[in-house]
């Protein structure tokens, strides 16, 4: 478990390898993002995309599966998500999560915890960037309450 003191500001982890499928694509699309782009390949083939893509929902639901892959972090609470979309994810993309501690500060109020801003990006086998989470994070202080 890692607390607030054990953050390093700048240093990057790379975790884990989700390979995206595509039936897989199709049947979270179905349920949730049901556009033509994500379900239908015929029609995907006629957008500007060329053919299937992941949904944006899908895409985040990989990043929140790769966490498992990181050392746990003593999470008080997610205070802040901003998630940028860099490129589509199409079937086949292996995708890496690589996140850095971009910041960090002891909250003014607590002394229990401090506030860690992370950025992660999620990249395919090939290096493609296909998404940034930044992500403020209130975690716990070792020893404290």
């Amino acid at each position: 478990m890692e607390y607030f003191e054990d953050l390093e500001v700048g240093v990057a982890h790379t975790v884990g390898e989700f390979e995206l499928r595509e039936e897989d694509i199709i049947r979270f699309a179905s349920e949730w993002d049901p556009q033509p782009f994500h379900v239908d390949p015929e029609a995907a083939r006629r957008t500007p995309m060329g053919g299937i893509t992941a949904s944006a929902c899908h895409i985040m639901a990989v990043a929140a599966w790769l966490m498992r892959y990181q050392k746990p972090l003593a999470v008080i609470a997610a205070a802040r998500h901003e998630f940028d979309l860099l490129n589509p994810a199409r079937p086949g993309d292996r995708i890496s999560k690589t996140s850095t501690c971009l910041e960090k500060r002891p909250s003014k109020s607590k002394p229990d915890r401090g506030i860690a801003i992370f950025d992660s990006l999620l990249k395919t086998q090939a290096g493609t960037e296909i998404a940034r989470l930044r992500s403020t994070i209130v975690v716990a202080r070792r020893g404290q309450g």
